[in-house]
């Protein structure tokens, strides 16, 4: 039986870098951003049944590596290229902050994903976050949301946590990439 939540309230939330795009630390300049080969198939896929989002946690900021408007402009590149390819990102969301800012907004905070369910109508149990961190499991968790975890990124080098997790009872989903959750999502459904 289908679940019966409008497709307007479902969201995806995806991480950024190790996700959507090849994480090289952080990007200062929008010629190094490199999609993943699978990107686009698993984001069309993925839009015909939800509202998607960019959440991603940028430290270099607050570390003074980048700057805001290193940030913003790879993020417009992304979301440009994105709809050049009939892709639409519903927002964008980003942390400056480090850890120890103890900011409301870093993930696993859920500050960006209540203002989607604000501002976007988002129905958080109806929803998933994926990305290639501990934070975004824990993210989908603390917001009621199911979380999926890639393999991709850092996925493989935080993967031994991520196990420790579910065999202490979280509800964690592992994917070998973005493309492979797309269809294990679409499956759910």
């Amino acid at each position: 039986m289908e679940n019966t939540v409008q497709n307007d309230c479902r969201a995806v939330f995806l991480d950024r870098d190790g996700t959507i795009i090849k994480d090289k630390g952080f990007l200062a300049d929008k010629r190094d951003v490199e999609f993943y080969s699978f990107t686009l198939r698993a984001l069309k896929l993925l839009q015909q049944r939800f509202k998607l989002f960019i959440v991603t946690n940028q430290s270099g900021v607050a570390k003074g590596i980048i700057n805001i408007e290193d940030v913003e402009t790879v993020n417009s590149y992304i979301t440009a290229r994105l709809s050049e390819n009939d892709i639409r990102i519903d927002d964008v969301y980003y942390c400056p902050h480090k850890n120890e800012d103890l900011c409301n907004c870093k993930k696993p905070g859920i500050y960006f994903f209540e203002l989607a369910v604000k501002n976007h109508g988002v129905i958080a149990e109806a929803s998933f976050v994926i990305g290639d961190h501990p934070s975004d499991i824990l993210f989908a968790r603390n917001a009621g949301a199911t979380g999926i975890f890639l393999l991709t990124g850092h996925g493989r080098s935080h993967l031994k946590e991520i196990i420790r997790h579910k065999e202490a009872g979280s509800k964690i989903i592992i994917c070998r990439d973005l493309y492979s959750a797309s269809l294990k999502i679409l499956k759910s459904l």
